[in-house]
Order: structure tokens, then C-alpha cells, then sequence
């Protein structure tokens, strides 16, 4: 059954907010030292694929407003938690994890501020690439088996979440800038 596009109360939207009030759990999780951890690992696993779930039911009944916006939010606030976390306990660099942080804020404010003119910015491909590399880099860092013994993979992954970040970032600041340019060519004729 379809939802209103302007609907808030969705089970997707359920989901996602509910993505949101467990960061903080999954912060407390993760541990100190650099051994990874089971449980942090495992809730980690629980809320990605809690992401699949709410994008599945948002395909299936219908995408909204709201989780164009809540979604990626959701995204931010859990991988973001996570990374500071891993940086508090230095087991990530704190540049990559620093240069990633300001790209969302940047992609944040940006669709806060169309978001204030009536117009939303769901995800592009890119940017769900993005997310789901740190995630897998976040979820290698929490996996005992991989945490200690296969770190390149896992710093990997951080570095190339970096490059999908800026990527898919420009994308997205040079998509606005060629709407703008569109616009204003209009009002000029």
C-alpha cells in the first residue's frame, strides 16, 4: 500500500529513527583497546541491516520527504559515532576519519538548506556506495577475527571511503551548481 510522500509516520521512517536512538548504545559497545568486539560487532551487523530493511519498505511503499532526509541522517549519526569511537581508541587515523566528518557536515547543510526551500535530496547510487564502505570498514574494525590480524583491510576500506566521500560529495555540490545555473537561465528568458 502506498504512503503519502509527505508522510512522517512510516515503518521505514520507524526504522531509521530507531537507527538513530541506538548509536549511542553502539558507541558505548565498541571497545577500548584494539581487539574488536563480538557484541559491538554483532549490533553493527543489526543495524546495517536494519538500513536494507527501512530502504526495502521505502521502495516498496513508497519513498517520503522525511526519508529522503532521516535517512542519510541516520547513515551519518551511526557511522560518524562509530568512527570518533574507533579514533578515541586509535585504531583509525583521525585525518581520514576528520576529512569524512566534513564532508557530510558540508552535504548536511546543504540539504538542510533546500530542504528549507522545498526540495529534497535523497541519496545518489554514489553516496550509498559511500556509506556502504564504511560501513564494511567500521564492521572489519569491530570483527575480532579481522580487527588485529587483517588491518590492512579494514584501513583500506577507510581510505577508499574517503575517496567515495569526496566523490560523491562533488557530486552532489556540482549537481546544485549546475540546478542553479539551469535556473537562472530560465528566469533570464
Amino acid at each position: 500500500m502506498p504512503v503519502d510522500p509527505n508522510a512522517l509516520a512510516t515503518w521505514a521512517n520507524a526504522i531509521t529513527v530507531g537507527r538513530i536512538l541506538l548509536t549511542p548504545i553502539m558507541f558505548a559497545l565498541i571497545p577500548d583497546g584494539r581487539s574488536g568486539s563480538w557484541v559491538a560487532f554483532g549490533m553493527w551487523v543489526v543495524l546495517c541491516v536494519s538500513d536494507l530493511i527501512d530502504g526495502y519498505l521505502a521502495r516498496r511503499h513508497g519513498a517520503t520527504s522525511s526519508g529522503a532526509f532521516l535517512d542519510p541522517l541516520a547513515d551519518k549519526v551511526l557511522v560518524l559515532s562509530a568512527m570518533f569511537a574507533l579514533v578515541r581508541n586509535e585504531m583509525f587515523w583521525w585525518l581520514p576519519v576528520a576529512i569524512i566528518a566534513g564532508r557530510e557536515l558540508v552535504i548536511s547543510v546543504y540539504r538542510t538548506f533546500v530542504a528549507s526551500k522545498g526540495v529534497s535530496v535523497p541519496a545518489s547510487k554514489l553516496g550509498k556506495w559511500k556509506t556502504f564502505v564504511q560501513q564494511l570498514a567500521v564492521g572489519f574494525a569491530l570483527w575480532p577475527w579481522f580487527a588485529v590480524d587483517v588491518k590492512w583491510l579494514w584501513v583500506s576500506l577507510l581510505w577508499l571511503a574517503v575517496t567515495l566521500s569526496v566523490a560523491s560529495g562533488g557530486h552532489y555540490l556540482w549537481h546544485a551548481a549546475r540546478g542553479q545555473r539551469a535556473t537562472a537561465a530560465a528566469q533570464a528568458n
